[in-house]
């Protein structure tokens, strides 16, 4: 151990790491791995000893994140259908890296192609980011203790705790400013910005990190789940399926041939989820977000840190048109934005874009999925505006300005959830798409009741799920340099994805 004095308080701290340059980079994201494992190690050993000894005033425990650092010095020129994988400019660019063997896969590929499109070699070292105490002691190295705390004797005295200050959206917001000498960004997140976000997903989901899968669902219907995971299970009945088990909340795990492994949560968290795994990630993730934007930015902004390769909402809307029939289906193509949670964060007039990437595959699994094609696909499905609010009794207002701005947005459905999840995707470079179900038409007197929601739901949620289904599974069959376009990149972009 280290131990220096800062402010007459001595800061203990594990032998330094030396910074060491690779050309390979699995070996390169291996250094990351022993950095992380020893100081993270040192903190709950630390902890440990002081729980059972007593603290020892003026005495501090720190270790730091790893980090990745690269040198460009001229501008180079690489293949300009790149998306990432490069650095836009000369200068020194670095990311502090927590969990690298949770990311082992998505590091090495990242560090790959800067060796490749640079020609020099990456640096692995000790970062000078604190980990905070609290990120060490969840998940798998969980350490339950009751820690007694009194005005003259705090936990922030001894350890290092998160501070929000170094854990915003600066970054991929495209606010990030350096300070003089400061290197520049490498990443979208940094360290203490995901593992925050590691750890709410842990509460909001009632699943570990671990479980995620690269292509996502969003719905906020208890149907949607219920027939995703009798799917799931007649899915992992087949040999020739490539999924491997079927996680739930509480990390209970069903896997191909019938063996469960853990318990149903005790409870149910706010937005469960559901996992069915491939070895490689490459499997479906079904987040059940509930009603709301707010609830759509919350799970959104902490999925985003896994750096999914694309996501999707189903969900039911309100038909605008008086051709929609309950049962359609409508593709966005474009938002109006009047969810508010993401005003502050992406501005009204940055457009959201639709993706072929995405929305092609959404058409075509239609209408695979419906057994239709050409004009007669026309008959199920409009592709159009969706007008996304956060009130869902939009509906008792005086009528006449609301209809005005739909009618004038060229709208032809209205929900709570879309605009804000494809927004999201758009800032932080993720693959979007949003397709819909029309469930009623309150402006033209066909409200949702409950004999007519039964039989509308046991008809069309199916087939809603399966097109989804289907749609991410077309996606999942493209090079990922071909998902991954460039039109989500701004200017100045982080080399990582």
């Amino acid at each position: 151990m280290r131990e220096s004095v800062q402010y007459d308080v001595k800061v203990v701290t594990p032998p330094v790491i030396g910074a060491e340059e690779f050309w390979d980079a699995e070996a390169a994201v291996w250094r990351l791995v022993e950095i992380y494992r020893r100081n993270t190690a040192f903190i709950r050993e630390q902890f440990r000893m002081c729980m059972a000894q007593g603290f020892t005033q003026g005495v501090r425990y720190r270790a730091c994140y790893p980090q990745i650092r690269i040198r460009v010095d001229t501008f180079q020129e690489v293949d300009s259908r790149l998306a990432y994988g490069y650095v836009v400019e000369p200068g020194a660019y670095a990311t502090t890296v927590t969990r690298p063997e949770l990311y082992f896969d998505y590091l090495r590929e990242q560090i790959r192609l800067l060796l490749k499109n640079h020609g020099v070699p990456v640096e692995i070292a000790e970062s000078e980011q604190p980990i905070p105490l609290h990120f060490c002691l969840a998940g798998e190295n969980s350490v339950q203790a009751v820690y007694p705390e009194s005005s003259a004797h705090t936990l922030r005295d001894h350890f290092d705790v998160p501070d929000l200050e170094v854990m915003d959206d600066a970054i991929v917001n495209g606010t990030w400013v350096g300070k003089p000498g400061e290197e520049l960004p490498l990443a979208p997140f940094t360290a203490p910005r995901i593992d925050y976000s590691l750890h709410r997903l842990q509460h909001y989901t009632a699943t570990r990190p671990e479980y995620f899968q690269k292509f996502v669902l969003f719905t906020n219907y208890q149907f949607y789940v219920d027939e995703f995971c009798k799917w799931a299970q007649s899915t992992l009945d087949d040999p020739n399926s490539g999924y491997t088990a079927l996680v739930e909340p509480g990390n209970r795990i069903t896997r191909a041939g019938g063996v469960v492994e853990g318990a149903h949560a005790s409870r149910q968290p706010q937005m469960p989820s559901y996992h069915l795994m491939r070895d490689d990630h490459t499997g479906i993730t079904l987040i059940n977000i509930g009603v709301g934007p707010s609830n759509a930015k919350t799970i959104t902004d902490h999925v985003a840190v896994l750096r999914p390769s694309a996501w999707l909402m189903l969900g039911h809307c309100a038909g605008l048109r008086t051709s929609q029939r309950l049962g359609d289906y409508v593709l966005a193509h474009g938002y109006v934005r009047q969810d508010k949670v993401l005003d502050d964060d992406l501005p009204l007039w940055v457009p959201i874009p639709p993706l072929a990437e995405i929305q092609v595959p959404l058409e075509q699994a239609v209408a695979e999925v419906a057994g239709l094609s050409g004009w007669e696909l026309k008959r199920i499905m409009r592709t159009g505006t969706v007008a996304s609010i956060d009130n869902r009794n939009w509906e008792l207002r005086d009528h006449h300005e609301p209809v005005l701005k739909l009618s004038q947005s060229r709208a032809i459905a209205l929900d709570m959830e879309s605009a804000t999840i494809s927004a999201n995707g758009f800032r932080f470079r993720i693959p979007y798409g949003t397709l819909l179900c029309v469930s009623d038409k309150p402006l033209h007197g066909e409200l949702k009741l409950p004999g007519m929601a039964n039989a509308f739901y046991s008809k069309q949620v199916g087939q809603h799920l399966h097109i989804g289904i289907r749609a991410l599974e077309m996606v999942r069959e493209m090079p990922s340099e071909r998902l991954h376009s460039r039109k989500l990149r701004s200017f100045l972009e982080t080399a990582f994805q």
